[in-house]
């Protein structure tokens, strides 16, 4: 009966008391993404939705149709000079240009079904 009398024994208990009361508060650590846990998602993947200005709108609008008049105008000049290169031949060498891009047609058909037979076979293979 003497120790629970005495200061000094009821401090040490008070101390030894707090400490584990403190050390069981901080026994529970949050596992993962602290954000995730308070708010339900991570604020980092939030995606920001703006709206931008009618004339940044009207410009882009305004230069992807100048971009388009552009590569149409091209493709007609190419079409154009194809056709001036292939006219400005003699007879003979038009008609051996015709034969050429026939066989390269030909040849490039035959590769693509021979690549094709090769990648079904693979296939088979390691299924």
């Amino acid at each position: 009966m003497r120790f629970t009398r005495d200061p000094k024994f009821i401090l040490l208990l008070l101390v030894l008391v707090s400490a584990s009361t403190v050390c069981e508060a901080q026994s529970g650590r949050p596992s993962g993404n602290p954000e995730k846990q308070l708010f339900g998602r991570s604020l980092k993947k939030k995606q920001v939705k703006y709206r931008e200005a009618p004339s940044i709108v009207r410009a882009r609008k305004k230069q992807e149709a100048k971009q388009k008049k552009l590569d149409k105008e091209y493709d007609e000049y190419v079409k154009a000079q194809r056709k001036r290169a292939v006219e400005i031949q003699s007879p003979e060498v038009q008609v051996r240009m015709k034969q050429n891009r026939k066989d390269a047609d030909q040849n490039y058909r035959e590769k693509r079904k021979k690549e094709k037979e090769n990648s079904k076979r693979s296939r088979k293979k390691y299924r």
